[in-house]
């Protein structure tokens, strides 16, 4: 095992590939004990090598992906296959699901909702779309909800339960806290019941970001028919293009599931199999929510396009009578301007005023047309 495990390490040489910079790694261990449950925080892989043969269960969270040479090393102990390490470290990479003989393999796509106030710093910020709306009326900054998209990858054993984290940031507090908390009997939690719970949340996360996006997407609304903001189209754009990352966050693990449901492939445990459904039908409706979501904003941006349209033809009329009303008047401006001699009415001593007298009457007469006709 030792020579094939270095032949495979030969062949393949994981290294971080991602959008942003790698995070500081943190490590930290949640163990189940026959009476009670415990976390702590570890400074070093070596503490863990206690852990592998331990009859007990645990759950090795990973946050932060930059020490490179910790995680293989952890892959080591723990006999992880080397590809499956360069997928967790590559996180610009659609989801996906593998079945290895010691262990089941699942990478996510995750959404996380962060707040934070305005700067003009954020303008220039074109990686991630964000979304602003007053805090409220006396506010004098902008409350700025950015998305996130990160990469969990799960790896699930008999007794060990391994995550990793792409940034770090721990988004697994509540699962821990509800583990930490829990009165039942602590031996009927397994690796699958916990692989499950991190998979629900991300989930959860998915339509808890979606119906956020409703009320900026109301709000486009409201406002597509007042302003000709030229930024308001492109900003609608960006959300556009977010939802479509959304989906494309969503449909691998959707697919996953479905085999996982068939196939009873990566959850080894009965009893988890009724709740399944219960995720298929999630993401459904999160996968429902993110086309309706992009169709509404076509729609918006189709009456904006229609108010910008309208706009431009309520200028082109005014335009339009404006050059109606001049035309009358330039035609007998140019016949006065000609440089002819004998001219009778040059001679008159009023026809001075009665052609300008007669301009403006003109004038007058076709803006009372214009104006039964309800052209403005």
């Amino acid at each position: 095992m030792a020579l094939l495990k270095s032949k495979y390490l030969q062949l393949v040489n994981p290294v971080y590939m991602g959008d942003r910079p790698a995070c500081e790694m943190k490590l930290s261990i949640l163990s189940f004990g026959s009476d009670k449950t415990q976390t702590r925080q570890i400074s070093s892989v070596d503490e863990l090598i206690k852990y592998k043969n331990d009859s007990k269960m645990s759950w090795i969270n990973v946050s932060g992906l930059k020490d490179i040479d910790s995680i293989k090393k952890l892959g080591e102990l723990l006999e992880i296959h080397p590809l499956s390490i360069e997928d967790v470290l590559h996180t610009e990479q659609q989801a996906k699901m593998e079945v290895f003989d010691k262990y089941r393999f699942l990478s996510i796509k995750t959404i996380q909702h962060k707040k934070h106030f305005y700067s003009p710093a954020d303008e220039k910020k074109k990686k991630f779309p964000y979304f602003r709306k007053k805090k409220n009326f006396a506010a004098k900054e902008d409350e700025i909800n950015e998305l996130v998209i990160d990469q969990i990858s799960i790896i699930v054993m008999k007794n060990v339960l391994l995550t990793f984290q792409e940034i770090s940031e721990d988004s697994f507090g509540g699962i821990r806290k509800k583990l930490l908390e829990s009165t039942g009997d602590i031996n009927k939690i397994d690796t699958d019941y916990i692989a499950y719970l991190i998979i629900d949340n991300i989930i959860d996360e998915y339509l808890h970001t979606l119906y956020n996006l409703e009320d900026y997407i109301e709000d486009f609304e409201d406002r597509a028919a007042q302003t000709t903001d030229n930024t308001f189209i492109e900003k609608i754009q960006e959300a556009k293009k977010y939802l479509q990352q959304i989906r494309r966050a969503i449909l691998p693990l959707k697919e996953n599931l479905l085999i996982i449901s068939r196939h009873e492939l990566f959850f080894q445990t009965g009893e988890i199999k009724p709740f399944l459904q219960d995720l298929n039908e999630n993401l459904n409706h999160a996968v429902a929510l993110a086309d309706h979501y992009r169709e509404w904003l076509s729609n918006i941006m189709e009456v904006n396009l229609s108010f910008l349209s309208y706009q431009l033809n309520k200028v082109m009329k005014v335009m339009a009578m404006i050059s109606s009303i001049f035309i009358p008047l330039s035609f007998i401006a140019a016949i006065y301007g000609m440089n002819f001699d004998f001219m009778p009415e040059l001679r008159y001593e009023f026809a001075y005023f009665i052609v300008l007298g007669g301009l403006g009457l003109i004038a007058i007469v076709m803006m009372i047309i214009f104006k039964i006709q309800r052209w403005f």
